[in-house]
């Protein structure tokens, strides 16, 4: 890459200048979409939810996700990423706020279906505001450390749950309603500060001197895969449709294991307020690995088998939570299977990132978030069938396994069509 020092030293300086602020929005976004498996704790009891009605309640987030996926790469490219940020914030913070009041089932899945399509539009906005910052060869770790939202949200989110839930009977609320009212309306307040921090790209930066945007610009096409494309043609790229087919598995397993990862703890016999702290143990291996993996990615310049092993990994780690007996080795193995969902992400969102670029690298992003969309749809639901069928976890984990190591041979069936495209690069990922 030419000038590496200079673009280096720019990338850093925007990386401590944004990142930090787009993990703690993801954070929220994270906390918001999520919370309802530690709300189930006593809300199931309290509105009478089978362990079906709550696995289609929460996959229900996932078809409103979906509906919003492809109108944010139109969006994105008519209005900037800054904006659409602020919408979908304002949105889902004040839909997530909302879930405090639902009465039945039905009310359960329509505020679900709606606070995903309030979030649908936000992970591809962030993920394409990163690409008008850093190069191809960086985006692997910036997008990985952005992306450690995800376990740090897991983090925060446990032990907050478990205190917020202990406040039932205040003001004449139960605690599962001081959960999303509590952890709903930061997003709202946050998306004011979007459209005063957050710089359109580079060329609106004030902090950035004109030097450095030259710099920014003159290595950001600099990936040995970029191309110009138009959103229709990444829609229609088959390394894209594979590769989105992929993570209708890696989907399924990570957020059948999120959703209900608090119910699972608090059934080996921990207090709901312990449930809360157990339940960071798969976040905080989760985020070393993230890390981790991503560097070692980025060292290698290679992605294809970055993504699949981490998925193999997650897949034996769900086989073995579906056996185990002993509580100690099924926490274990839910950690590993975490951190193989999550890890592979770096890798995975630079491989997509290195087809297209403009408005084509927010559709290809679109497309492959719409197709996985179905996985965390099924994913929760799936546990939640096989739970009240079989009165365990066993056969739910095991279902998950096989869907991981499917997406994993999917990557790899990818890999070989990317690299046998003309003009596809070879090296960075072989």
């Amino acid at each position: 890459m030419p000038g590496g020092s200079e673009i280096q030293a720019v990338s850093a300086k925007c990386a401590w200048r944004l990142i930090p602020f787009m993990i703690v929005l993801y954070i929220i976004g994270f906390i918001d979409r999520s919370n309802v498996g530690f709300a189930a704790l006593t809300m199931n009891r309290d509105l009478g939810f089978s362990a079906s009605v709550f696995g289609l309640g929460a996959g229900m987030f996932f078809l409103g996700f979906l509906t919003f996926q492809i109108p944010t790469a139109l969006l994105l490219a008519r209005l900037g990423a800054r904006r659409v940020i602020f919408c979908v914030m304002l949105a889902w913070g004040l839909v997530s706020a909302s879930n405090a009041f639902m009465r039945d089932a039905q009310g359960f899945y329509t505020l679900r279906f709606f606070l995903g399509v309030a979030e649908g539009g936000f992970t591809p906005s962030m993920i394409y505001y990163l690409t008008l910052w850093f190069p191809l060869a960086y985006r692997g770790r910036f997008t990985a450390i952005f992306c450690t939202a995800i376990p740090i949200a897991g983090i925060i989110s446990g032990p907050l749950s478990g205190l917020l839930l202990g406040m039932d009977g205040i003001w004449g609320l139960h605690g599962w309603q001081w959960l999303f009212l509590v952890q709903g309306f930061p997003a709202v307040l946050l998306a004011f500060v979007v459209l005063a921090f957050l710089p359109d790209g580079p060329a609106q930066a004030k902090w950035l001197s004109a030097a450095e945007r030259a710099t920014i610009a003159a290595n950001l096409d600099t990936g040995p895969a970029a191309q110009d494309s138009t959103v229709v043609q990444a829609l229609l790229d088959p390394r894209l449709l594979l590769l989105g087919i992929s993570t209708l598995g890696s989907g399924c397993a990570l957020y059948g294991i999120n959703l209900w990862l608090p119910q699972m703890i608090h059934a080996m016999g921990y207090s709901t307020k312990a449930t809360g702290f157990v339940a960071t143990i798969p976040y905080i291996v989760s985020m070393v690995a993230m890390v981790v993996w991503a560097r070692r990615s980025d060292a290698r310049n290679e992605r294809i088998w970055h993504t699949a092993l981490t998925m193999f990994l997650a897949a034996a780690a769900l086989a073995v939570a579906a056996l185990a007996g002993n509580h100690l080795v099924v926490l274990v193995a839910l950690s590993l299977a975490m951190a193989g969902g999550l890890s592979g992400i770096g890798p995975f969102q630079s491989l997509l990132t290195s087809f297209a670029r403009g408005p084509a690298t927010a559709g290809g992003l679109a497309l492959v978030n719409t197709i996985g969309t179905l996985g965390g749809f099924l994913g929760p639901v799936i546990v939640g069938l096989l739970k009240g069928w079989t009165g365990n976890y066993g056969a739910a984990m095991a279902a998950l396994g096989v869907a991981q190591a499917l997406s994993a041979l999917i990557v790899l069936a990818a890999g070989r069509l990317i690299t046998a495209t003309p003009g596809s690069p070879r090296a960075p990922l072989r």
